[in-house]
């Protein structure tokens, strides 16, 4: 009796991890640096939140249309590349025969096995190797432009709630110490689940993103103290 073994593979989830970290990462970053800033140049609760909210509405919608509009590029060059290889494959099949097999050649497979290969690849799907095989394009990162723009758009405002949370439960006078605190416990907690979630090293993402993310708000509370003073 045969047994088959189906393995998962990470790379699968590529397309919406990357933009759920970018959007979460970026929610927590920006709106915790917007009250910080805003904090720290002596503005009372009633701005703060006004601030929070509306950095938090802009900032979710910027990242669904700079999504939709970065990803539908990439889509765009696929099927730009899949209908040019598509019109090869019509005209001149046998030089696309010649250049798969030069391709799996490329790889380290035997010129006799890789003709044989090219060939029966060909029979089967001969644009679906050709894509995957000389351009690089498969069905795991293929570009998904409408679920990037939703992805990144619900990370963004689930992250940016975050640090609005804290700055609506926390007294102002501590408002900018609280945020603070909150937001890199928030983003190292991120950086972990991203990393656990992509199989890659937990403690290197958890050090990036808080690294970065202390120097933003620290820049941030920078220049709100200094217009605030100049206020």
């Amino acid at each position: 009796m045969s047994r088959t073994h189906r393995e998962l593979h990470l790379i699968r989830r590529v397309g919406w991890l990357r933009a759920a970290v970018l959007g979460a990462n970026d929610g927590i970053v920006s709106t915790a640096s917007l009250i910080v800033g805003v904090a720290a140049a002596a503005q009372g609760r009633g701005e703060i939140l006004v601030a929070a909210v509306a950095g938090l509405t802009a900032g979710a919608m910027s990242m669904a249309a700079g999504e939709y509009v970065s990803v539908s590029s990439q889509s765009d060059t696929e099927r730009a590349d899949l209908a040019r290889e598509t019109a090869e494959l019509a005209a001149r099949p046998d030089f696309e025969l010649e250049e798969l097999a030069r391709v799996y050649v490329g790889r380290g497979v035997a010129p006799a096995l890789a003709r044989t290969v090219a060939e029966q690849m060909t029979a089967r799907d001969a644009l679906g190797a050709h894509a995957r095989d000389e351009l690089g394009i498969s069905e795991i990162t293929t570009a998904r432009p409408v679920q990037a723009a939703f992805t990144s758009a619900l990370t963004f405002a689930a992250g940016a709630a975050l640090p609005l949370l804290v700055s609506v439960v926390t007294p102002t006078p501590v408002i900018v110490p609280a945020v603070s605190g909150a937001s890199l416990v928030f983003l190292a907690l991120l950086g972990g689940i991203g990393a656990q979630t992509g199989g890659a090293p937990i403690w290197r993402a958890v050090g990036r993103v808080t690294f970065w993310g202390a120097i933003a708000m620290g820049l941030t509370a920078g220049v709100g103290a200094m217009f605030g003073v100049a206020g």
